[in-house]
């Protein structure tokens, strides 16, 4: 039997990237796995054809309350159980965080609507059917960033504050389901592809040499799905750079 068989994981923002590796990897190991996008149908459709499990594509936005529900609904419409919520949809764009003029109020609103309101619904929409299980879990992809000042905008680092702190709340508070978070530093994904003088720069200062891979974002996903007995951590996946920086 597969590692992960009898499992039903979402995986939000999961057309590409760091998303669409965990979802990969996820099925690979057995698991029924639903991928979502917010507007890339054909590209979420896409990935969710090639997993070699059982999936589900379902569109839609996190940051609209009952877009979250609809998520849920239609997963347990289609597989009538949820084990695993990995929240990695999210949104940012480059702001220097020296000029605060540059971080509009509406580039503000959409990075808390999207990186902390929709991961919080779509967290407590979840939470009935993971209490249901015998092994719920949320696994919400973070940032070093907000761990550490720095990240592609104020705004960026703030809101992954809240949620490495959410995730801690939450495991305090809501066990036996589990919370844990992914913080990682720079990726190299489709949304970074073009960002080469930050690439550069932290394989300058970063003891790895190099930005991370989605893989090594699934990787320690997979990490804390399969220890049962952790919860309120946040896995930072940096390569060392929060040592020298």
């Amino acid at each position: 039997m597969a590692e992960f068989s009898g499992m039903v994981a979402i995986v939000t923002g999961s057309s590409s990237g760091i998303g669409e590796r965990i979802a990969q990897r996820l099925s690979e190991g057995g698991a029924s796995v639903v991928v979502n996008s917010a507007s890339s149908v054909e590209a979420g459709q896409k990935v969710a054809d090639a997993l070699p499990g059982e999936s589900l594509y379902v569109q839609a936005d996190i940051s609209d309350k009952d877009q979250c529900q609809k998520l849920i609904d239609a997963t347990l419409a289609k597989f009538g159980k949820l084990d695993l919520l990995v929240n990695n949809a999210g949104w940012t764009t480059l702001v220097p965080h020296g000029d605060i003029d540059a971080l509009t109020d509406e580039i503000f609103m959409k990075t808390f609507e999207v990186n902390v309101f929709g991961t919080w619904w779509l967290t407590k929409a979840a939470l009935p059917a993971l209490r249901a299980s015998t092994d719920g879990h949320v696994v919400t992809i973070t940032s070093v960033a907000g761990v550490r000042p720095m990240g592609s905008s104020i705004a960026y680092s703030m809101s992954k504050a809240a949620l490495n702190h959410m995730t801690r709340l939450l495991a305090k508070s809501h066990g036996p389901v589990r919370f844990n978070a992914v913080a990682p530093g720079l990726v190299e994904t489709p949304w970074t592809k073009d960002w080469q003088s930050q690439h550069a720069g932290i394989a300058m200062i970063n003891p790895i040499k190099r930005s991370a891979t989605p893989d090594d974002c699934a990787e320690a996903t997979l990490a804390l799905v399969r220890n049962k007995y952790v919860t309120g951590e946040v896995f930072v996946v940096d390569g060392g750079l929060t040592q020298v920086s």
